[in-house]
C-alpha cells in the first residue's frame, strides 16, 4: 500500500468479497422467489412476501426482473415470473472493489485525497472500538477528573489494542485482537495468604498457569510471561485491616 492507496492484491480481495456477498444475497432471494412460485399464494400474501424479500435482499433485488399479476388476476406460474438480469449483474461485478470519491478538492494530488479518506475510516473504526470492545461508553463517573481518567485509560487500552493488532498481522493474521484478549483472559492474578508463626502474613502474588492453547498462542505472538512476583510480608495490623475489609 502506497500513501493509503490499496495494492492490487487488496483490490482483488475486496472485489471477491463484494461479489461473494452479492451472490449470497441473490441466491437467498431466488430461493424465496422459487418457493413463492411453487406455493402460489394469494395476491395480497404474494405482495407482502415480496416486500419482505426485497428488504432482506437489499441492493441484490435490483438484479431480478419480476412479473407480478395485476389487480384482480389470479396468481399462476404464467402471471408470476422472474428472471435475473445477467448483463446488469456482470456490470456490477466488474465494478466491485472500485470506489469513486467525490470532492471539491480538485487541485490536490488524488493519492493524498485517498489517504485522507482512509484516515477518516480509521478514525471511525477507533470510535467503534472505544464504544464497543473497550467499553468507554457509557461513562458512569460524576466528577470531571474521574471521567478524564476513564477516557485516558480507554485511550491507553486502544493503543495496546492497535499494537496487538499489528503484531497479529505479522505472526497470526487469522486472529483478531478481541479473540486473543478473550483467550488471554483465562490467565488470572491471585494472592495466596499464608499465616506465619509470628502472627504475620506471607503474601504470594501468583498468576495462573495458561492452558496448552494459550501457551501456543503466546509462543505464536512471540511473547513471554513475566516471572512470578516476589513474596511480601505484612504486619499483623495491616492484615487485620485487610481482613476486616474482606469480611465487609
Amino acid at each position: 500500500m502506497d500513501r493509503g492507496i490499496p495494492s492490487e492484491e487488496i483490490l482483488r480481495e475486496m472485489q471477491a468479497k463484494e461479489t461473494a456477498m452479492r451472490r449470497q444475497r441473490l441466491s437467498r432471494l431466488l430461493k424465496k422467489l422459487r418457493a413463492m412460485r411453487r406455493s402460489l399464494p394469494s395476491l395480497v400474501q404474494l405482495l407482502m412476501r415480496l416486500g419482505a424479500a426485497k428488504s432482506a435482499a437489499g441492493r441484490a433485488f435490483q438484479f431480478v426482473h419480476l412479473q407480478v399479476p395485476a389487480e384482480g388476476q389470479e396468481v399462476t406460474r404464467k402471471t408470476f415470473q422472474f428472471r435475473v438480469d445477467k448483463k446488469k449483474l456482470q456490470a456490477a461485478e466488474g465494478r466491485d472493489g472500485h470506489y469513486l470519491l467525490r470532492s471539491n478538492l480538485t487541485a490536490g494530488d488524488p493519492s493524498v485525497l485517498w489517504a485522507r479518506y482512509v484516515q477518516l475510516t480509521q478514525i471511525e473504526s477507533v470510535f467503534r472500538s472505544l464504544k464497543s470492545e473497550l467499553g468507554i461508553r457509557p461513562i458512569y463517573h460524576q466528577l470531571e477528573h474521574r471521567a478524564d481518567a476513564h477516557i485516558l485509560i480507554a485511550f491507553l487500552a486502544y493503543c495496546l489494542q492497535v499494537t496487538l493488532k499489528q503484531r497479529l498481522l505479522l505472526h497470526a493474521p487469522g486472529l483478531t485482537p478481541t479473540a486473543v484478549l478473550e483467550k488471554l483472559a483465562e490467565i488470572q492474578m491471585i494472592d495466596v495468604w499464608i499465616p506465619t508463626v509470628d502472627q504475620r502474613w506471607l503474601i504470594l502474588p501468583r498468576y495462573t498457569q495458561p492452558s496448552s492453547d494459550t501457551k501456543l498462542l503466546i509462543e505464536k505472538l512471540r511473547l513471554e510471561l513475566p516471572s512470578q512476583p516476589p513474596p511480601r510480608l505484612t504486619a499483623q495490623k495491616d492484615s487485620t485491616e485487610i481482613e476486616l475489609q474482606t469480611v465487609r
